[in-house]
Parts: C-alpha cells; sequence; structure tokens
C-alpha cells in the first residue's frame, strides 16, 4: 500500500497562484465594475456614439461584477419639489 504525505505547509508556487487568481477575480467582480460605473453615470449625457459603443462592451464584459453593485448603487433622478 503506497501512502502519500500531505505536506504542512503550502508551497511558494500556490501561494503565489491562489494570490494571482485572487488579485484577477477582485479586479473583474470589484474594482473595475465600481469604476466603471462612476464613469458612466459621470459621461451618460456627453458621450459620443463611439464612447457610448466601447462603454457598452465594457459593461457587457464586466457585467457579473456590476450586478454584485447594483443593489447597493440608486442613480436614479430625486423626486422634484413641485409647489403650485
Amino acid at each position: 500500500m503506497i501512502t502519500m504525505a500531505l505536506p504542512t505547509a503550502l508551497s511558494s508556487d500556490f501561494l503565489l497562484a491562489a494570490g494571482a487568481y485572487a488579485g484577477i477575480a477582485g479586479a473583474y467582480l470589484l474594482v473595475v465594475p465600481l469604476a466603471l460605473i462612476f464613469y458612466v453615470r459621470q459621461r451618460w449625457y456627453m458621450a459620443g456614439s463611439i464612447e457610448r459603443t466601447l462603454l457598452y462592451g465594457l459593461v457587457f464584459v464586466f457585467f457579473p461584477g456590476m450586478l454584485l453593485f447594483s443593489p447597493f448603487l440608486n442613480f436614479r433622478p430625486q423626486p422634484r419639489d413641485l409647489k403650485a
């Protein structure tokens, strides 16, 4: 019977790979979508057709991360105070 010993400490290669995956996942799901949401909000009424097309493409690519933030961000216009 062959038994394999479990390593007691994680290798540096594993930690480097895990850190790289965590960094890429964090950028994909948190950093870029949040920056994109605020950039789209700022440029919504001023963007030209090419810029708007590129923004829509980026929204499509980073959609999973944007779904994470969408329940917490509200960019709808505030109600107006109408006095007669």
